[in-house]
């Protein structure tokens, strides 16, 4: 019970986060003596906004976003791909999703039947679009980071080239937006009432986002899929001895990334816009920061969504107090950085300590004690 409870294990990654978002608040400190505003007032500012009830389900919302994205990338992650492409994966893959729910030829299924539709359909779109890159991967050698910017771009034309009215979208009577066809009530996820004080509803496809992180950590730590995965990106070349398919493996990865990063634009979808317009899209990059940030750990891309939508909502009250709200954008650029070099240096610090104990017990334990020089063998000397 010793080891599993060992502080110095369990310890730096504790401390870790919490000296990054020092520093972050540290560096917008300065920031903000330099541009002549007042350092305390304005953290004041944003933790009186950022606590107020409509505020707090504004995050939990934004909240539900970036965790679907924080989980999309931490699946690459945990095998040592990174999956740059979310955003692109996630635009077509709502778009699609979008169009399909709002078919005629879908009109006449349930609502629930749409809603379960729909959600097959972004997941197998982003899994889909992500494949390219694995499989790009695989069979030429090409660097997933490098294909996954790339088909960014391509998603994006995609999108656009999509959503006009001679193809997906249609143009409501005296407007100038083209969206998708708006979904009928039936085929919509309602809000729930969580946060006293405020009549603004948190997503009901929280709940889904929620399953999503149980299903990942189950996947992760309870599967021997998952323990494939984790080898792999380990020592792909161990993994390939014991039997692994790694190029099996950087495919399948890929396309359950691309499946979860599909249902990013589900909870606008489904829960407040029901149509998908054409300013969809900013979430993905930023789940890839957050999965850093929670490092690939269910609980801990919780938090940092958490922290991530609490500042990018807190700095609304910055532009009424002609603040730059670009501060807000400095404190999470710094958390990211400070968090990454923190958590090297407590992986570091927490090694050296484990050597230095593993020495000395062994140390220890190796070395026995000197015998007595007998009197006869001080004479042959």
């Amino acid at each position: 019970m010793k080891g599993r409870f060992d502080p110095v294990r369990i310890l730096p990654p504790i401390v870790a986060p919490i000296v990054a978002l020092l520093i972050s608040v540290l560096v917008s400190a300065l920031v903000l003596t330099l541009g002549g505003h007042e350092v305390i007032s304005t953290f004041q500012a944003m933790w009186e906004y950022g606590t107020r009830p409509g505020t707090i389900n504004g995050i939990l919302n934004k909240t539900v976003y970036y965790y679907l994205g924080a989980v999309a990338a931490a699946i690459g992650f945990r095998m040592g791909l990174f999956n740059i492409g979310i955003e692109g994966q996630y635009r077509l893959a709502v778009l699609l999703a979008g169009a399909l729910g709002g078919a005629s030829f879908t009109q006449g299924l349930p609502g629930p039947v749409r809603i379960v539709l729909m959600i097959l359909a972004a997941m197998v779109v982003g899994a889909a679009w992500a494949s390219i890159a694995g499989l790009l991967k695989v069979t030429r050698g090409v660097s997933e980071v490098i294909s996954t910017i790339m088909l960014n771009f391509i998603a994006g034309g995609l999108f656009a080239w999509l959503l006009t009215t001679d193809l997906l979208g249609v143009r409501a009577p005296g407007s100038n937006s083209v969206t998708t066809p708006i979904l009928e009530k039936d085929a919509w996820i309602p809000g729930i009432l969580l946060i006293p004080g405020t009549n603004a509803r948190f997503f009901g496809f929280g709940i889904i986002a929620a399953l999503v992180g149980v299903g990942y950590w189950f996947m992760i730590e309870r599967t021997r899929f998952g323990y494939d995965l984790r080898a792999t990106g380990h020592s792909p070349s161990a993994a390939v001895a014991s039997g692994v398919d790694a190029k099996r493996m950087v495919v399948v990865t890929m396309m359950l990334s691309g499946a979860v990063a599909g249902l990013i634009g589900l909870p606008e979808l489904l829960g407040q816009t029901h149509a998908v317009a054409e300013n969809v899209g900013g979430y993905g990059f930023t789940g890839i920061a957050i999965a850093l940030l929670g490092r690939n750990h269910p609980i801990g891309m919780i938090l940092g969504a958490m922290l991530w939508g609490a500042l990018e909502n807190s700095a609304q009250i910055l532009d009424l107090n002609d603040i730059p709200r670009e501060t807000v954008t400095i404190m999470q650029g710094t958390v990211v950085l400070a968090v990454v070099v923190a958590y090297e240096l407590a992986a570091r610090i927490g090694r050296r300590i484990q050597q230095k104990q593993v020495g000395e017990s062994t140390g220890t334990a190796a070395v026995p004690p000197t015998p007595p020089t007998s009197p006869a063998k001080e004479e042959v000397a």
